[in-house]
């Protein structure tokens, strides 16, 4: 009975590790590129997601001790975020307005440092952390070059979600130079202002 409870609560405790951490992974930042600010928020995008991809793969793959146990944390939460992208193309968005991002080359990286120094977490931590960070922006930018018009996506299906200090202007902005009041206003203020006399020397 003893072995049996013991077996269960450490097969649960893999469980809730998994899932938790996954959680936590996604959510760090913004865990989605959507495309109205996928380009501006790429650095602090890189920095935490390559952090938490590492900090719970290593964490989770000491655990089991398992090489290849990275690149399963890292499917979870790719599966987790394409049905997050279903989501919003079930609300309407576009196809492109979300883009998944690639978490599973940079945990294989992991996965294989931990497996060519045969287990040594020291290395596995040191080497799998420095590949996860310096690949993981790299797979992601090439994601973000495929996406079919950004700006445009951008600009016509804003986040909702976006605070007020982030939400695209420009449209707005093309619109007010053509308006009659932009027009009259502007001509208005060339013509009105006094010519300064030339000074004779």
């Amino acid at each position: 009975l003893m072995v049996w409870l013991r077996r269960t609560t450490h097969y649960l405790f893999i469980v809730v590790v998994a899932v938790n951490s996954t959680l936590l992974t996604i959510n760090a930042g913004d865990y989605i590129f959507y495309t109205d600010w996928a380009w501006t928020s790429f650095v602090v995008f890189s920095v935490s997601q390559s952090t938490m991809l590492a900090v719970g793969a290593i964490y989770y793959m000491l655990f089991t001790g398992v090489p290849g146990t990275a690149t399963y944390y890292a499917t979870i939460m790719t599966i987790y975020t394409w049905v997050a992208k279903g989501a919003w193309f079930a609300l309407g968005y576009p196809y492109d307005f979300v883009v998944v991002p690639v978490w599973i080359p940079s945990a294989m990286l992991m996965d294989l440092a931990y497996w060519a120094t045969r287990r040594n977490k020291h290395a596995a931590i040191l080497i799998g952390g420095t590949l996860v960070g310096l690949s993981f922006p790299l797979f992601n930018m090439v994601n973000l070059l495929l996406v079919r018009d950004p700006l445009e996506i951008a600009f016509k299906y804003p986040r909702p979600t976006l605070p007020a200090y982030m939400t695209p202007i420009e449209p707005q902005v093309g619109k007010f130079y053509n308006s009659p009041v932009a027009l009259g206003s502007g001509a208005g203020a060339v013509l009105s202002v006094p010519m300064r006399p030339s000074i004779c020397m």
